[in-house]
């Protein structure tokens, strides 16, 4: 007899919907999977054999052949296997098949028959919901996240014969949903930080206006402190954007039992991170850290002690807001619209704004920072220098804003932009293209002056030229601005520091000719 269920797959961040048509006959027994799959797919005819057994249901010792549909798309993971032995019980007359044409079965089987829980479910239920599915049977363990997605009912189970039970038409018990709506991390309060008014400033812009922003600073004067706090002041996220980084962390492995991640995610690799680490990779790509931190927060703290390819293969995504991973097997498309937080020593030692402290020489000042492009650095929007906190601010009592106050102002400064960008593709001012300049970043005749004057003594490349219109435009949506004034172009100039400078011109008198501090190219 011949049975068709659907079941689902993962390829890239996407879902997509396989049907598997199960047919049993009379020969030697033997049990086939075809349709391009991998291992872990091969591997599900021991654990569906196992598992129908220890169900209490009867293994038929026929001929078994499981096409996994279509045949061009490659499938991997160990989701199949619910949908495989329901399809066998079928086939074998065991089950009836009635209701279930329009439904799609997730899950992995242990041996005794329970169904465990599988990466990528939020992606597999949006998918089926688009293929036209009305019902879905997870993994208990699933149940959480799956049951976010809308227009879809969605059935937790716990074992193969709860689903034999279920298709024969007795009820199952409900599933708890631990926390349907949002996840609340507990995160690090601003009110911690004494002093820092200029840091804070400048991170609050950068949140305002979705910047990225690079800390420099001696050891301990509060860098890292600052960075670990700055996700508390992003704005939280749409239901669009929660669904979109909830499919990427189900996809990763990553918790997502508490259904709908509400907070912003923020991600902290170690600086001995590889390429494919934060760019994403593998045989069949997956996604790296820049995408893992989409639609929030991607903070490298240590800087120069990355890798200088791992920190170069960032550029584009940090450019384009996606990232392809290609490989001889796969070509993927991750998202990676992420706000990038830096934090670096400006030395080897870490003491160059220390007066006297700073035991470097000239030559390894330059080379310390020698990995970091021009073209890396170029797409910073804001450098701020950090200064040690002195004691009397460290013993001060001054009761210190709390996260949750500038949140509220960084918030009604993204609503100023969601409203002017209504009717374009993007919503925040760190994306608004070239084209689009004149009419949405007028500067005042004062501020064009005062920008030329600097474009020309600092020679800007074309690209930090842009980006430092976008931020002044934030800093004018900060003060309810509707066009760009001299002081909001003359703050937005003081985030890029003469720092870079100094290295550059230190590594031409040096003779030092494999720095690239030349990059001049516009956006």
């Amino acid at each position: 007899m011949l049975s068709k269920v659907y079941g689902c797959g993962i390829k890239g961040i996407s879902g997509h919907c396989v049907e598997v048509e199960t047919f049993i006959s009379n020969g030697i027994p033997n049990f086939e999977i075809v349709g391009q799959v991998d291992t872990s797919v091969k591997e599900a005819r021991e654990r569906v054999k196992a598992a129908i057994k220890n169900s209490g249901f009867d293994y038929p010792i026929r001929k078994i052949v499981v096409n996994l549909s279509p045949a061009l798309l490659r499938k991997e993971g160990t989701g199949f296997d619910l949908p495989i032995a329901i399809g066998i019980l079928i086939a074998s007359e065991q089950i009836k098949m009635i209701n279930i044409k329009d439904s799609i079965f997730i899950g992995e089987l242990s041996l005794d028959g329970s169904v465990k829980s599988v990466c990528g479910v939020v992606s597999m239920i949006i998918a089926a919901r688009a293929k036209g599915a009305n019902k879905a049977f997870v993994p208990e363990g699933n149940f959480s996240e799956a049951s976010i997605v809308e227009g879809i009912q969605v059935v937790g189970v716990r074992n193969l014969f709860e689903v034999g039970e279920y298709l024969k038409g007795h009820p199952l018990p409900m599933p708890t949903i631990i926390e349907k709506a949002f996840e609340n991390e507990e995160i690090s309060d601003f009110s911690d930080v004494k002093g820092h008014y200029e840091a804070k400033r400048a991170l609050e812009i950068a949140a305002s206006g979705g910047h990225s922003i690079l800390l420099l600073g001696s050891p301990g004067s509060g860098k890292t402190m600052l960075a670990r706090r700055f996700a508390g002041i992003l704005p939280s996220m749409n239901y669009e954007e929660a669904i979109e980084t909830t499919q990427i962390h189900s996809i990763s492995g990553k918790s997502v039992v508490h259904g709908l991640l509400r907070n912003r995610p923020f991600r902290a690799p170690h600086h001995s991170a590889t390429v494919a680490a934060l760019a994403g990779g593998g045989q069949y790509p997956r996604p790296g850290e820049i995408t893992l931190a989409h639609n929030g927060v991607l903070f490298l703290d240590e800087l120069p002690e990355f890798r200088s390819e791992a920190l170069e293969a960032l550029r584009q995504p940090l450019e384009d807001g996606y990232i392809t991973v290609s490989r001889l097997n796969s070509t993927e498309v991750f998202p990676s619209n992420v706000m990038l937080v830096c934090a670096a020593n400006p030395c080897k030692c870490g003491y160059l704004f220390e007066d006297g402290k700073c035991k470097c020489s000239r030559t390894q000042r330059t080379e310390y920072f020698g990995k970091l492009s021009g073209a890396l650095l170029n797409r910073i929007d804001m450098n701020i220098q950090v200064a040690s906190v002195s004691y009397q601010q460290l013993e001060s009592k001054e009761k210190t804003e709390k996260s949750m106050i500038i949140k509220k102002r960084v918030e009604k400064t993204r609503e100023v932009q969601a409203q002017r960008y209504r009717d374009e593709s993007f919503s925040s001012n760190s994306w608004i293209p070239i084209k689009l300049f004149n009419k949405y970043c007028k500067l005042s005749k004062d501020a064009s002056i005062l920008l030329e004057g600097v474009y020309r003594e600092r020679n800007l490349s074309g690209r930090e030229y842009t980006r430092a219109i976008r931020v002044a435009r934030t800093i004018a949506d900060m003060n309810l601005e509707q066009n760009i004034q001299i002081s909001h172009i003359s703050e937005a100039l003081q985030y890029k520091t003469n720092f870079f400078e100094e290295v550059r011109d230190n590594a031409r008198e040096s003779g030092i000719v494999d720095l690239v501090f030349d990059d001049k190219g516009a956006e």
